[in-house]
């Protein structure tokens, strides 16, 4: 039997929909945040954090998030959002009750998205279909976009990574694979990176001054190891 298939039996509690209900089709690929990051701190932390702030983006508006699933899927959040964080005007009606017009309104607005962020189709973390499915990686995901974008003086929780599972249906039966995913940037890569890219300004700037920086470096770098000495 196929390991990943076993694998697969090990995720009940995340599969038993897939296993009981029309969710996924033939060949189809779907990710999910395991259960064993449910209890994650900082995802924890994330997900007050963005229900927090779309609240108080919105406050005057009178909408209230309590669940970033439950409450974004039908797209009302989010084209509110949209409209008072970047002065949008989406060619949408509000209110969306069927899920043939959620998927409607959903397609409008996240195109809009992805032309505000100048994100391609392959760039993408969500989707009309996973946003609808309420499915928290997508909707986490599209809020920080949206974060970053609109507001990228927003102190997001830093570090926020989450262990994923792929579900594929195949002839062989349910197929899965396991990673790990950020949702928010390492913070330690961006500074590292920032040093880094202070360097090369330096040097692309003035590379006449090559050989004094050096001479610095070296100076203080031997300062330090005799002081070590003593």
């Amino acid at each position: 039997m196929d390991p990943d298939f076993l694998n697969a039996l090990t995720q009940s509690s995340t599969l038993d929909r897939f296993l009981t209900e029309d969710v996924i089709t033939k060949g189809e690929k779907r990710k999910l945040i395991k259960q064993t990051s449910s209890n994650n701190h900082k995802l924890t932390e994330l997900k007050e954090f963005l229900t927090e702030w779309i609240n108080r983006t919105l406050k005057e508006e009178h909408i209230v998030v309590k669940s970033l699933e439950e409450d974004l899927y039908n797209g009302l959040v989010l084209h509110h959002l949209l409209e008072n964080l970047g002065s949008l005007k989406l060619d949408v009606d509000r209110i969306a009750l069927t899920e043939k017009k959620q998927r409607q309104k959903l397609s409008v607005i996240l195109e809009a998205v992805a032309k505000c962020l100048q994100l391609e189709e392959s760039q993408l973390k969500w989707s009309v279909e996973s946003i609808l499915a309420k499915d928290l990686l997508s909707t986490l995901h599209l809020l920080v976009a949206i974060a970053k974008h609109f507001e990228p003086t927003l102190a997001l929780p830093p570090n926020v990574q989450v262990e994923t599972i792929t579900i594929e249906t195949t002839s062989r039966g349910l197929k899965t694979s396991n990673a790990v995913e950020y949702i928010t940037e390492n913070k330690e890569n961006i500074e590292e990176q920032s040093k880094d890219d202070a360097f090369d300004e330096l040097f692309s700037c003035a590379p006449d001054k090559l050989d004094a920086v050096k001479k610095v470096i070296y100076f203080f770098s031997g300062h330090q190891k005799l002081l070590g000495q003593t």
